[in-house]
């Protein structure tokens, strides 16, 4: 098996990473980065499963694709590089951290604390063309993705944040009766008002986690990376 990851994970998705699908997106994507602008850069496509392995995965925040403006990208849902100026759906939910439990907005958005927690930030499309949202939907990440969902779902005692119709799609993927489902609206400009603000996601996913025995997560973000 070759370990595409370089922690449990390559063992828990080895079923997907051998699969004839999955070596089309190889090929695909091998073609994409040599004559595209493809975000994140090739090193940066697993960061998430990387930082955050399956066994120390408590929460996941299932985002749709990368951002698709240079610079922004850096492999995990909801999260830029430092020094890159915050996407209008990380301000709302800088906002709503700090309704909910007090957490201080920082300049930044990078979010590596939560992943260091155990906060899996996962796409569930890892890759994505220059200024073409959704661009590689279809192409055979799902397959990955999705296939992470479940795993997680099976091990049980895992809390999934969903926000917005995309990641509530994946609702059949997720065994409610051994996990916690926290979802409302996404955190976007155009539907926050419709039922994000004010959701209180983060304090009812500490809620959770003390429920399943696990330690709570410091949403607080440094002021400085």
């Amino acid at each position: 098996m070759k370990a595409l990851i370089g922690n449990d994970w390559d063992q828990v998705l080895e079923p997907y990473f051998d699969s004839d699908e999955y070596h089309k997106l190889h090929e695909f994507l091998k073609h994409e980065y040599a004559t595209k602008k493809i975000f994140p850069d090739m090193y940066h496509i697993f960061t998430a499963f990387k930082l955050t392995s399956f066994q120390d995965t408590k929460v996941v925040i299932l985002g749709q694709d990368p951002y698709h403006n240079p610079g922004q990208a850096n492999g995990m849902s909801f999260s830029v590089e430092p020094g890159i100026k915050l996407p209008p759906s990380l301000v709302n939910i800088y906002k709503e951290l700090y309704d909910d439990v007090g957490a201080q907005p920082v300049n930044h958005g990078y979010l590596k604390k939560w992943a260091d927690q155990g906060v899996l930030l996962l796409n569930a499309v890892l890759t994505v063309p220059y200024g073409q949202a959704n661009g590689h939907q279809g192409k055979g990440w799902e397959l990955v993705t999705d296939g992470a969902i479940k795993a997680l779902s099976k091990r049980g005692r895992c809390v999934f944040i969903l926000w917005g119709r995309f990641a509530q799609n994946k609702l059949p993927l997720i065994d409610e009766e051994h996990n916690t489902v926290i979802k409302s609206a996404h955190p976007s400009p155009f539907s926050a008002n419709r039922g994000f603000f004010g959701s209180r996601p983060f304090s009812r996913c500490n809620q959770a986690l003390a429920e399943y025995g696990e330690s709570p997560i410091d949403w607080q973000l440094p002021a400085e990376v």
